[in-house]
């Protein structure tokens, strides 16, 4: 699934451009494009944002309802702040992770353009000033230097968006590869039980090699590990 990652200040368009970039590819492909939100969740937002555990734990939920609609060919767009570089950076994991490209939308307005719109908001659906003042004063803007802020498409109010730039970034791109620590590696089913048993033995011998020289406490080196583990008096016996 291409994951498309609103940003931006609170009340600064995300949610209308999110709506236009749905409308765009359900009109243009066949594919199904969720949209996930703090409007999905139904979040009472001063509520969430004036503790940071709450806030936290809805991140924690945004990101898992998007890794949830993760498959081969559908869309999700990510609608909220996304404020926070290190929350990106976790997208940025996920995407490659689950092997799929991904861009990042930025709705770049100034303060007080998204204090005026604030207040223009139904009264229920408002930040209060303190609230929206605090998002923007921890607001971390997107650079496009950084692999987790790359492809950036920076949108300000009067823009029309780049739609078949952000449909290339999505569908026209490799996915990042993944990390060579988080791919599985194959085995051959007919020496994996040797390997296995070679791997085991090898191991058990360093331990008993050890015990003949060392003390509990002691480091010792463990074939095919990169680090030391820490010796103790081992009883063997039979159950």
């Amino acid at each position: 699934m291409p994951l498309i990652v609103m940003c931006g200040f609170p009340c600064s368009g995300k949610t209308r451009r999110a709506v236009e970039l749905q409308e765009y590819f359900e009109q243009n492909t066949e594919r199904k494009v969720h949209n996930v939100g703090d409007g999905t969740l139904g979040i009472e937002k001063n509520a969430v944002y004036a503790d940071s555990q709450n806030e936290k734990n809805v991140r924690g939920s945004l990101r898992a309802e998007a890794e949830r609609r993760i498959n081969k060919e559908d869309i999700v767009i990510l609608d909220s702040l996304n404020y926070i570089k290190g929350y990106r950076y976790e997208l940025f994991c996920l995407i490659k992770h689950t092997q799929t490209p991904h861009c990042l939308v930025y709705c770049l307005t100034s303060a007080e353009v998204s204090s005026t719109w604030n207040t223009e908001r139904d009264v229920e659906e408002q930040y209060t000033q303190e609230i929206l003042d605090a998002l923007v004063l921890r607001f971390e803007t997107p650079d496009s230097r950084n692999r987790w802020d790359s492809p950036l498409f920076t949108i300000q109010k009067e823009d029309t968006l780049p739609f078949e730039a952000i449909s290339d970034a999505i569908f026209k791109r490799k996915a990042p590869p993944p990390n060579q620590s988080t791919q599985s590696q194959p085995l051959s089913s007919t020496n994996f039980l040797y390997e296995l048993d070679k791997v085991t033995q090898d191991v058990l011998m360093a331990i008993l090699n050890s015990q003949k020289t060392s003390v509990p406490g002691d480091l010792i080196a463990v074939p095919g590990a990169t680090e030391k583990i820490s010796f103790a008096t081992f009883s063997w016996g039979c159950g």
